[in-house]
């Protein structure tokens, strides 16, 4: 089970139109050479990742859910045809299939899933699932868990399939040799070290993370321990001989099983003949770990594109307010992200629905963008030199038939038509203005 049988890969062809050949790159061939037709598994820990970043670093956490609850905040739209005659396509089957993607799902929970694997492993992938006859359309798209998937490696550096294993049992998707296509879609971030898989942004914070997460660490020790390290027992040398071996283990769990912890904090310590305790306190650069912590958390934050001022990170207060943060954090980070989302799946699901479709996503939704929007309106609108047709395309909104006219204040002039020359009082466009308000100069004659 799961090898790719012969008549699977005919009806690959069938539906992507293979059955001849086709250029290669030369070098696709040595990518692939020590790995064709086995799978290629994932660099690095994908379970480590998600455990050490988005289950118990609290700044991962809130910075990889907010950037994809944004993300699939926001509709999408269709378009048919492209410049003057593009027309928004209000209902349609790929719209529907988008909104209710699969059973289970909504289209804010596929593209949170969608952004939350892409963030966490590098790697995201969604499978579609429809009728396997020639031009049916797909019913359904599910996204697959990144550990779960493995890439096998074909013969000319694009993948021969996508194996997805679980429990021990295994299945695969075939990939047209020609066309790169498959029914799962691979997104993956720019990897320097390895062309098969994506690269984790959890990755390069991984020492942030790891700094981040033992600062917590020490930290619950200190309150398990009064927020000091320990102390000392010294022995006075008055008292004779030290502690036998007995004694020493004997006092040491008494003292942990009833001096440490919350609950026990502040108890005195009855200490027999000769014993004396020395305080061992943290000194104001020991307790600096708090400035380390802070500077890990916008390490991490910076790593995942989000900005630290949002999460509420001290010290870090680059941007003048909240919405200003908001701003970058849209412009930076999440429009990117929509942007890659969308060119894969306007080459990879909406051909599929007919020629000429694009996908988009629709901003003007986003509360987030509005002062963007304002400022892009005023600047329009302060714009003499522009038509009204020419404002209303700048903004998003169709023509009109009477718009091919310049508005200034209090005055329309046609595209075209040259102004009338401005003239004075007597009716001369030549004259020159006389000083101190008199009437005006003729003009020379032979003036233009």
């Amino acid at each position: 089970m799961g090898l790719m049988t012969k008549a699977a890969q005919q009806t690959v062809n069938a539906l992507w139109g293979l059955g001849r050949e086709t250029r290669a790159s030369k070098a696709g061939k040595l990518i692939s050479l020590n790995f064709v037709g086995r799978p290629v598994w994932t660099p690095r820990n994908y379970e480590d990742f998600a455990k050490e970043s988005y289950s118990k670093n609290a700044v991962a956490f809130r910075a990889i859910n907010e950037i994809a609850k944004c993300a699939g905040s926001v509709p999408f739209n269709l378009f048919k045809g492209s410049g003057d005659k593009k027309v928004e396509i209000e209902e349609h089957p790929l719209l529907d299939l988008l909104e209710k993607p699969n059973p289970l799902q909504h289209r804010a929970d596929l593209i949170q899933a969608i952004v939350g694997f892409y963030l966490i492993s590098g790697n995201s992938y969604i499978e579609q699932v429809g009728p396997v006859a020639q031009g049916s359309l797909p019913r359904e798209l599910w996204p697959k868990r990144p550990d779960r998937m493995k890439v096998i490696a074909g013969k000319k550096g694009i993948p021969k399939a996508y194996e997805f294993s679980v429990s021990g049992r295994s299945i695969q998707w075939p990939v047209a040799q020609m066309t790169g296509r498959s029914k799962i879609l691979h997104m993956k971030s720019f990897n320097p070290l390895n062309d098969w898989y994506g690269m984790s942004p959890i990755e390069a914070a991984a020492f942030a993370i790891d700094q981040h997460n033992e600062a917590g660490r020490w930290n619950m020790g200190l309150l398990q321990n009064r927020a000091t390290p320990s102390g000392a027992l010294v022995m006075d040398p008055k008292a004779g001989t030290g502690l036998s071996e007995e004694q020493f283990f004997r006092l040491k769990e008494n003292i942990e099983s009833e001096f440490s912890g919350a609950d026990n904090a502040g108890r005195p310590l009855l200490l027999e003949g000769g014993l004396d305790w020395k305080e061992m306190s943290l000194s104001p650069v020991d307790m600096d770990w708090l400035q380390g912590k802070h500077t890990s958390a916008r390490d991490i934050a910076m790593a995942l594109g989000m900005p630290a001022q949002m999460l509420g990170i001290p010290g870090d207060n680059t941007h003048r307010n909240m919405e200003e943060a908001r701003l970058w954090l849209w412009e930076q980070t999440i429009i990117p992200l929509l942007d890659f989302i969308l060119a894969n799946c306007n080459w990879w699901l909406t051909p599929q629905f007919g020629d000429d479709l694009m996908l988009a996503f629709d901003l003007d939704e986003v509360p987030a963008l509005i002062t963007r929007r304002y400022i892009l309106w005023d600047k329009v609108q302060q714009s003499d030199f522009l038509t009204i047709n020419e404002k209303r395309e700048a903004v998003g909104y169709a023509p009109r038939p009477e718009g091919d006219v310049i508005r200034n204040p209090g005055k329309n002039v046609d595209l075209g038509d040259e102004p009338e020359p401005k003239k004075d009082d007597d009716g001369d466009p030549n004259a020159l203005p006389r000083p101190n308000g008199g009437p005006p100069i003729p003009a020379p004659n032979g003036s233009a």
